[in-house]
């Protein structure tokens, strides 16, 4: 299958796949003139690097999840580690909406003057200053008491 038939059936741009190519994710498998040819399992190989976008892997990380034959070869730590970041960000992400919505419900006569918000503030604060890697501590989830 050319590129072009590539892009159209899989929905990714054919500049992406000559990214992916370069970074050595997709092979192709000769060219007809100017343009490549890719086999039949290239869909499926598109689809597992989407898989892995969508979980938050990087492009390295992915290219490690193919043998040199190309077949998948996913080390099931990697998988837990993953899921275990996503729980993380589930979590940090699902205190930040409580907070917001009891924040836009909150009574208090300013935000400032609301401890659930201020509780906010400071898990933004450390966020944005916390860009060196270290990982939130569940305990440190926010509560927020109903109204």
């Amino acid at each position: 299958m050319d590129i072009s038939e590539v892009a159209q059936r899989s929905g990714v741009p054919a500049s992406t796949l000559r990214f992916y190519e370069e970074k050595g994710l997709l092979a192709s498998v000769g060219r007809r003139g100017l343009r490549r040819l890719f086999g039949p399992d290239v869909l499926d190989r598109l689809a597992l690097i989407a898989l892995g976008r969508s979980a938050g892997f990087s492009l390295d990380e992915i290219g490690s999840m193919f043998a040199a034959d190309g077949q998948p070869q996913i080390d099931r730590r990697q998988l837990l580690q993953k899921a275990e970041d996503l729980d993380r960000t589930i979590r940090k992400l699902s205190a930040m909406r409580d907070g917001l919505r009891h924040a836009a419900a909150c009574s208090a006569p300013s935000h400032m003057e609301c401890p659930t918000f201020r509780r906010l503030l400071g898990i933004a604060a450390s966020g944005a200053a916390g860009g060196n890697g270290r990982k939130s501590s569940p305990g440190k989830r926010l509560r927020v008491k109903p109204l």
